[in-house]
């Protein structure tokens, strides 16, 4: 509920309201805009919302979305209900494009299934329209592409127009023998060429000439010097087209009467399927208006409050970036223990637009239109939004602005409750300031004790006080440069403002012994008390900024330290698979040459120590050997490594038998270390008895020795290596991730060429985790699509492929779901 209904935030949204029309694609989205209203429901918004949202995603990252011919036909359907009417050509092929435009619709949004779509809100708005593809196929036989009746609608039709051509061609042919033939005697000038007159073919002829031309004389110019004549030899043909016309415009209406019979069964329906072209125009205007003011579907709880952070009036936002002006956004917060704001100030300072901003983007977002917040804001829902902001006295009902304020007081206090937010500027004024104010004060105690949240302004100090005693009603204050003399537009919640009104009154130049004898007569306590209030302000100004820096780099130092675990992680990661993929790799050439080994053991055996099979074992053996030698370089290096590890781990031994105190790697000045149990590799800077000074990157530290260990420059050299391939290989699949398109076009190709894409394209696909990708092949002979589903039967991370429903495309679209 709005109260007052005439209130001056309903002009505001008015306002919107015109913005949003002038983005309608039609009459329809127009209509939609007419009849959005306020709603208190909280799956309502919820759902408007998010459908709002979705368009919005789609109007900045789609660009195949069909917006053309968004046409109201619904008057001309609601004309055939009577029997024997009919639907004119115009109409028709308007409805016939228009079914076109719903059909694409409801395709684009039903080209993923339900569960994959990328907008479930508008998904489940399409899912019970109807298309008509058949009504658009019947249309297509009668119309042609520039919706007029085609030749062969009926077969009547087609004679009828066959004997027009005909007959048009012999009186072009007859007109233009008789002109030549007048060009020839003079009588016609040479450039004149025959034209049409009601109807009927004629020739210009002067008027001196008239009579030399046996005819009927049809019209004459406005200027008196050409007359149009129809010579006698085509009067006759004239006569018979005219005929020709009249039985073709009768057989046109024939077939549209037929027609028509056929689609009155289906108006409703049609009628169904027009609303929901309206509500998608509608939904549009909401998205390209939200994306112009950068507005957000807010995060919402089903209960009252208000927490919004840089809220922005959108009405003073479009006017000042005309003016090239910036904005001061927003921050304000109403819940339970501080439900009710009084906010003073001075006076321009900004507390009436701070006020209008929270009726206004409340107004919009219980109407299902997203509002120009910032993400971290939740935004909750009131039954009631009560306003009295403005002049409303009244000649005609004899109302002062006194009363005109306390007629709506009267109403506020019988109706108020807990799902109420009030929105009052300047509270008890327009009457003596002392009663005044205590009319105010007895009003809040009673809003107060209903739970009722709001925002008011005032200039009294009693209500301030009451804000500071009472639980649930705070102060809020317009902050104002004292030192420039000059409002901040920034609302500071916590403490009551000063009005400034003695340092406003010296900057505007009123004389010093006016504002002395002022302060005088207000007492020194007053001005006292104005001062501290300032004082507060600007010192909370100061420990704000402060605070705000804090966070800033606490949430820095938070980040770094988060990245520096994940990548920590990951290294520790990385060093075991290359640890593991090692082994495997070992225990595979180990396994080989020991059965090489047993193979010719064997050989040896069974052929009972002969030379030449001995010697033939062995060579076997020797090429074995050789062959793993020089396979490649890198096997080479493993062999290497192999064997000395294999050394390290003699060494070991031996050392295991030494005492422990022989054991013990002296570290010295320069080398590479890690603290034991850590990953991070640093270098030793300095040593000083059982310390040990250790650069970690930019970070220097004293570390106990024996808290470190050892590190080869080898080794540091293979983690660091590791560390950017891996990093290189997640920004390759990161970017092939962020191009990756969901569908393939192979149509045209050679079989070859078509095949040798689609393993690509699903190579790709199964590495960036794709669910679900489309292979468009056409239907043609067939070949091309069972060559390519032989491949995908070979393919270990398909889970499954099908046709496309025939819907969008059928037989001629693989889809194809993956593991």
């Amino acid at each position: 509920m709005i109260y007052p209904e005439n209130f001056e935030l309903k002009i505001g949204f008015d306002k919107i309201r015109q913005f949003l029309t002038a983005r309608c694609l039609s009459p329809l989205g127009e209509e939609m805009v007419s009849e959005m209203t306020f709603s208190s429901q909280y799956t309502y918004i919820i759902e408007a919302l998010s459908q709002t949202d979705e368009f919005i995603r789609i109007v900045q990252e789609e660009d195949n979305f069909p917006t053309n011919f968004f046409l109201d036909v619904r008057p001309a359907l609601r004309s055939i209900r009577i029997e024997g009417t009919w639907i004119e050509e115009s109409s028709l092929f308007d409805l016939r494009r228009s079914l076109q435009t719903i059909r694409d619709i409801v395709s684009f949004f039903k080209k993923e299934e339900e569960e994959n779509t990328p907008y479930p809100h508008l998904y489940a708005l399409a899912g019970n329209v109807i298309v008509f593809p058949q009504l658009i196929s019947k249309i297509d036989n009668i119309l042609d592409k520039f919706g007029r009746i085609k030749d062969n609608a009926s077969p009547e039709l087609s004679k009828i127009r066959r004997e027009i051509a005909h007959i048009s061609g012999g009186i072009s042919k007859s007109l233009n023998a008789i002109l030549r033939m007048a060009q020839n005697e003079g009588l016609v000038e040479k450039d004149v060429t025959p034209t049409m007159r009601d109807g009927r073919l004629v020739i210009p002829v002067a008027p001196a000439f008239k009579r030399k031309i046996k005819g009927i004389v049809h019209d004459e110019s406005a200027s008196g010097k050409t007359v149009f004549i129809e010579p006698a030899e085509v009067v006759e043909s004239n006569n018979r087209i005219r005929e020709l016309e009249s039985e073709e415009r009768r057989e046109i209406i024939k077939i549209l009467v037929a027609f028509t019979d056929l689609l009155r069964p289906l108006t409703p329906d049609i009628i169904q399927s027009y609303e929901f072209l309206a509500m998608i125009d509608f939904i549009r205007a909401k998205a390209t208006f939200s994306i112009d003011l950068g507005a957000i579907k807010p995060p919402m709880e089903d209960k009252q409050i208000v927490r919004w952070y840089r809220a922005i009036h959108p009405l003073l936002f479009i006017s000042h970036r005309k003016q090239k002006k910036e904005v001061v956004p927003l921050n304000i917060e109403l819940e339970e223990d501080s439900r009710l704001l009084i906010i003073s100030g001075p006076n321009a300072g900004g507390k009436s637009v701070c006020l209008k901003t929270v009726g206004l983007l409340q107004y919009m977002v219980q109407c299902g239109l997203p509002i120009p917040v910032d993400e971290s804001s939740i935004v909750g829902v009131f039954e009631h939004i009560f306003i009295d902001i403005g002049d409303e006295q009244s000649i005609e009902n004899d109302l002062s602005t006194y009363s005109s304020h306390l007629t709506n007081m009267k109403f506020f206090v019988r109706n108020c409750d807990k799902k109420t937010i009030l929105l009052i500027d300047e509270f008890g004024g327009g009457t003596e300031p002392q009663i005044g104010g205590a009319i105010a004060e007895s009003l809040l105690k009673r809003f107060n004790e209903r739970g009722s949240f709001g925002v008011i302004t005032t200039h009294y100090q009693n209500l301030k006080h009451f804000a500071n005693e009472n639980k649930g009603v705070v102060n809020g204050a317009m902050l104002y440069d004292r030192h420039m003399m000059q409002p901040l537009f920034t609302l500071a919640i916590g403490n009551p403002g000063s009005s400034f009104a003695i340092e406003i009154a010296r900057k505007i130049g009123l004389p010093e012994d006016v504002i002395a004898d002022a302060s005088d007569i207000v007492g020194s306590d007053y001005i006292n008390m104005d001062k501290y209030l300032q004082d507060i302000v600007r010192d909370k100004r100061y420990w704000e900024s402060k605070r705000q820096n804090i966070r800033q780099k606490e949430k820095r130092l938070e980040e770094i330290t988060e990245t520096y675990e994940t990548d920590l992680l990951a290294v520790e990661k990385q060093r075991k698979e290359i640890i593991r993929q090692a082994k495997t790799e070992a225990e595979r050439l180990l396994a080989e040459a020991n059965a090489k080994i047993e193979n010719t053991i064997r050989t040896i055996k069974e052929s009972q120590a002969e030379k030449e099979k001995t010697k033939q074992a062995r060579q076997s053996l020797s090429e074995f050997k050789t062959s793993l030698e020089n396979e490649n370089p890198v096997d080479d290096k493993i062999a290497r490594k192999i064997q000395k590890l294999k050394s390290k781990e003699k060494n070991r031994k031996q050392k295991d038998k030494q005492p422990e105190k022989d054991k013990q790697i002296t570290i010295s000045v320069g080398d590479n270390v890690r603290i034991k149990g850590q990953t991070s590799i640093g270098q030793v800077l300095d040593i000083q008895k059982s310390n040990a000074t250790v650069a970690f990157g930019m970070i220097k530290s004293s570390v106990k020795l024996d808290s470190l260990e050892y590190v080869s420059k080898n080794q540091t050299k293979r983690e660091t290596k590791s560390n950017l391939v891996s990093a290189a290989a997640s920004d390759s699949v990161r970017e092939r991730k962020l191009n990756f398109k969901q569908d393939i076009d192979v149509r045209g190709m050679r079989g070859d060429e078509a095949l040798q894409a689609v393993m690509y394209f699903i190579d790709d696909a199964i590495l960036v985790g794709m669910s679900r990708v489309r292979i468009l092949h056409g239907t043609g002979t067939g070949i091309l699509r069972q060559l390519i589903r032989d491949y995908l039967r070979t393919v270990s991370g398909i889970k499954s492929y099908q046709d496309e429903h025939v819907q969008f495309g059928g037989t001629g679209i693989t889809v194809v779901d993956l593991e």
